[in-house]
């Protein structure tokens, strides 16, 4: 092992971690799992206010609210001339870039597209009869606006994961907002990213000014249609109060992962799924296993305990762990799935001897990762399929995002007189019947005349 990586292991002294096992059978209620699902619950009215502040400031007074605004919360202070990032800035990053680390870069962008390509749907129309074209047209909206959060990492992959599914959309006008470093760029490879998922717009501007800059334009930066991406309390905040302003994706809360195993697991490799959520750095997000017997819980929770103590971001992934992390022993499969269900978490993964036969059983999560060799990490950077997906319990209503997130549906309706002429009678009855009466004669002022 690394000597970074031994440094900041815990001298044996420490408190250990130890999450809890606690039985659960179908109806139960116990309260840690109401913690769980109360994650997703509303931003506090602190957070909900002081959002509404920002957002009404950028709204009334444009660039000059975002360069205050960046210099109160990201400590830099720019010209509306320095919002955007030129892109030669960005293709000079891709070009410097660690080689093993722009190759991985590469290979992942590819994945993200190949599988992005196949979610692409197509307009159609049916032939209705007497001359009757009905059908649904698959348009692009004219300008997305993506966010990628700076926080506590420099969450590159996030790039590829909103700007892939908008090119393959065919978005014309693609804009990306990233918080500044201190030395006033976002960090290179999220730059790196930028240029090469081929980003239109690159600004160095991040929380919720950002989201507010991209919704309502500003004298430098054009207003967008649709805004994506993860982010913290206030990011997600600032979307949902934008939503019917602007499209949104969804409005996302921390990190989670429920694990279902049966005793042919690893504890080991649960363990450490467990902890690749743990240690994102919010300490709410929620790592939690679903297993059918005690033992294999116990194994599970001494496992969390010796590998938390081997992470350079051991005191998040803590924080994260004593609030929410929990191992749940049920009498079996069907349970656990019941019990993921009612969670309805971000990621869902299989540990079992016949995963597949657990799937169709999982209705609720924003992905299931099949099988033990499919550890989540390999959704969140490599295997194609989007990482920015549901959590909170809104997997019950709502999907990761994809191509569909900007894309407009719109219904193809072509009646002629022949069809008008033997169903206007239907049209008039169900529109007097509501009272409408200027729907009614809309339709039967053309029979009369055909």
């Amino acid at each position: 092992m690394e000597e970074g990586v031994r440094a900041t292991e815990k001298t044996a002294e420490e408190v250990p971690v130890r999450i809890p096992c606690i039985p659960y059978r179908t109806g139960d209620s116990p309260e840690r799992l109401a913690a769980i699902c109360a994650r997703g619950d509303s931003a506090s009215a602190a957070i909900r206010a002081s959002v509404s502040t920002v957002l009404e400031a950028v709204r009334t007074w444009g660039d000059a609210a975002v360069v205050e605004y960046t210099e109160q919360f990201d400590h830099v202070r720019l010209s509306p001339e320095e919002f955007r990032v030129p892109m030669g800035v960005c293709e000079q990053a891709l070009e410097e870039l660690e080689p093993t680390l722009a190759e991985a870069l590469c290979a992942a962008h590819e994945n993200i597209r190949r599988f992005h390509e196949h979610h692409r749907p197509a307009s159609w129309t049916v032939d209705d009869g007497d001359g009757v074209v009905l059908g649904k047209r698959y348009a692009p909206v004219a300008a997305a606006g993506l966010y990628v959060p700076g926080g506590t990492a420099p969450l590159f992959s996030s790039v590829l994961m909103s700007v892939v599914p908008a090119k393959v959309a065919r978005v014309p006008r693609i804009a990306l907002c990233t918080p500044p470093s201190s030395a006033g760029l976002p960090a290179p490879a999220t730059l790196a990213a930028c240029a090469l998922a081929g980003v239109d717009e690159v600004y160095r501007i991040g929380g919720i000014q950002a989201i507010a800059a991209m919704a309502y334009g500003t004298g430098t930066i054009a207003p967008v249609d649709v805004i994506a991406g993860p982010g913290n309390a206030f990011v997600q905040e600032a979307k949902r109060q934008l939503a019917g302003t602007v499209g949104i994706d969804m409005v996302a809360g921390p990190s989670e992962i429920v694990v279902i195993a049966d005793e042919t697991a690893n504890p080991a490799w649960i363990a450490a799924d467990l902890l690749s959520q743990a240690e994102h750095g919010s300490g709410a997000e929620a790592s939690v296993a679903i297993v059918t017997s005690e033992g294999l819980g116990e194994r599970i929770a001494t496992e969390v305990d010796t590998q938390v103590r081997l992470l350079p971001r051991s005191a998040m992934a803590e924080k994260a762990l004593n609030a929410y992390g929990t191992i749940f022993v049920v009498p079996d499969l069907q349970t656990a799935c019941e019990l993921a269900n009612r969670i309805a978490p971000e990621h869902v993964e299989l540990h079992t001897a016949d995963p597949w036969a657990l799937v169709d059983s999982i209705r609720c999560a924003g992905a299931i990762f099949i099988g033990e060799n499919s550890p989540e990490p390999v959704g969140d950077y490599y295997a194609g399929t989007n990482h920015i997906l549901p959590t909170g319990r809104a997997a019950r209503f709502a999907s990761s995002v994809g191509v569909d997130t900007f894309l407009r549906a719109t219904s193809l309706v072509a009646y002629t007189g022949q069809r008008l002429a033997k169903t206007a009678a239907h049209i008039v009855t169900l529109a007097e019947g509501e009272g409408l009466s200027a729907h009614a004669r809309a339709a039967a002022i053309r029979v009369k005349h055909t």
